[in-house]
């Protein structure tokens, strides 16, 4: 062990056996991440939960009472941290939440196991909320290749999927939140969502890892009207 330049102690894993070294690096760098560390004294799922809790502190996403939708909720970060800020917790607001891989229960949110890009999802997920949804919010990332453009087109794939489905769901006024890369790929992506939200911008909260491109898109001031409204 070594101290880094803030003074804390830096772990350093070892190479060897079948461990390669992608996962050296990520394993190094989980174990020297003072979020990590402070997610499990705080008793959060993930590193994420802090992002998402920058992004309400300073642009007010979640209240009391209002239905949201996480999609990519696992390991349940962010679904923490909405079920407390709209009180579903307390039965006062309501949490759906998705992803591939299971997700451990969690007070106050409704999980499925499903895959969004499925044919069958958006009805599930539907039948879930019962409603229209006031906050959609998506922290998925699609499976990468390592061929860069076709992983950029990946993602914004899922994105544009994910806000297309906001679309048809959010009450009028409602949030868009859904992690996107620094790519210059998400222009058609953008100019959909300006046209269907009053404000859209690029935000990337400290508990992002600054080596890292990624960042989110928000979008408040949902101008349409849902199809749960239309029926």
């Amino acid at each position: 062990m070594a101290k880094d330049t803030t003074g804390r102690l830096h772990v350093t894993v070892k190479t060897g056996g079948k461990r390669k070294l992608s996962s050296k690096l990520w394993l190094e760098r989980q174990l020297n991440d003072p979020y990590v560390a402070q997610a499990k004294r705080d008793g959060f799922r993930s590193r994420a939960a802090y992002k998402l809790q920058e992004i309400d502190d300073k642009h007010r996403i979640l209240k009391r009472g209002q239905v949201v939708v996480d999609l990519g909720a696992a390991p349940g970060g962010w679904s923490q941290i909405a079920a407390k800020r709209v009180g579903s917790v307390e039965g006062k607001g309501k949490v759906v939440a998705i992803d591939l891989l299971e997700m451990p229960e969690l007070p106050g949110v409704s999980f499925a196991r499903m895959d969004f890009l499925d044919d069958k999802a958006p009805d599930r997920l539907r039948a879930m909320i019962g409603g229209g949804a006031d906050v959609v919010m998506s922290d998925m990332a699609a499976n990468t290749t390592g061929h860069r453009k076709t992983d950029q087109l990946r993602i914004i794939g899922l994105v544009e999927s994910a806000a297309a489905f906001a679309s048809e769901i959010l009450n009028p006024g409602g949030t868009f939140l859904a992690k996107v890369f620094q790519s210059g790929a998400d222009a058609e992506l953008l100019t959909q969502l300006k046209r269907d939200f009053a404000t859209v911008k690029h935000v990337k909260p400290a508990a992002s890892r600054q080596d890292s491109s990624e960042r989110y898109v928000l979008a408040q001031g949902f101008r349409g009207t849902n199809e749960m409204q239309r029926d």
